[in-house]
């Protein structure tokens, strides 16, 4: 059975315009999606902005509930499970939210492995192995105010390995950073995945998608196109390179929807 079951998901945000005669207007973020995902995989949404890929990582963290349809995760769903769900997983979006700048990056572990109700024993170790897998050891006790992106982003990876999940949802991880910190960081989820982990990314990059995925799903104004590998989908698109065959399908569909 796999890790991550989606049946028949939709999810649709309503929004109103209009001051004196309100007008509703419904907005299909996903139509009956349906997805597994399997333990110890990469696997990477792609798709334009705005095709559904930040609403599916909502929906499969529990941080968004489907209109319709169940998410399944390691045999809990999450309307139901959620609180069980939400110990198995650890979320990272891109760009600097979610940690505390006038505090170091050390006391920023130690509060949220506190929220986790980490024993503290145990909280010290797993804070001491993770500021070393994130290589951060020496800087454990300056200010996060004085790290740059792409340190940010490492303590970022630590707090969300904080509690051990088996899952980690990385939406956009490298989004701004330089080359240098980029490559650490796909470095950092290699070693992950051979640790066991399952990992979910999104990434606009395509070469970072070509490097890491074992398999990827093309999203499109809400619906999944083709599940598949990249191998299988650029042998598909007449073997470009992936940058080249996303854009080939994605004008195709245009064309075919106009």
């Amino acid at each position: 059975m796999s890790l991550i079951q989606v049946e028949n998901v939709s999810k649709i945000y309503v929004t109103t315009s209009g001051i004196f005669k309100r007008k509703r207007k419904e907005i299909v973020a996903l139509s009956n999606v349906n997805l597994e995902i399997n333990s110890g995989e990469i696997f990477c949404p792609i798709g334009p902005n705005g095709a559904g890929k930040t609403t599916l990582i909502k929906l499969l963290s529990t941080l968004a509930l489907p209109n319709t349809g169940r998410i399944i995760i390691d045999g809990y769903c999450t309307l139901k499970d959620s609180k069980k769900v939400q110990k198995k997983i650890g979320v990272l979006y891109g760009g600097e939210r979610g940690l505390y700048w006038r505090i170091t990056a050390r006391d920023n572990l130690e509060y949220f492995g506190n929220l986790y109700e980490i024993p503290p024993r145990i909280l010290k170790k797993r804070i001491d192995d993770l500021l070393d897998l994130v290589d951060m050891t020496e800087r454990q006790n300056d200010k996060i105010e004085t790290f740059s992106k792409g340190m940010k982003q490492r303590i970022h990876i630590a707090r969300c390995l904080l509690h051990d999940p088996d899952i980690l949802f990385l939406d956009e991880p490298t989004l701004g950073l330089d080359v240098e910190a980029s490559h650490d960081l796909r470095k950092m989820i290699r070693n992950l995945k051979e640790c066991g982990k399952t990992i979910i990314l999104t990434s606009h990059y395509m070469n970072e998608i070509e490097e890491l995925a074992d398999r990827i799903a093309l999203i499109f104004k809400g619906e999944i196109k083709e599940v598949t590998t990249v191998n299988d989908f650029r042998n598909k698109v007449e073997k470009m390179n992936l940058e080249d065959a996303y854009i080939s399908v994605l004008k195709g569909k245009r064309k075919g929807s106009g």
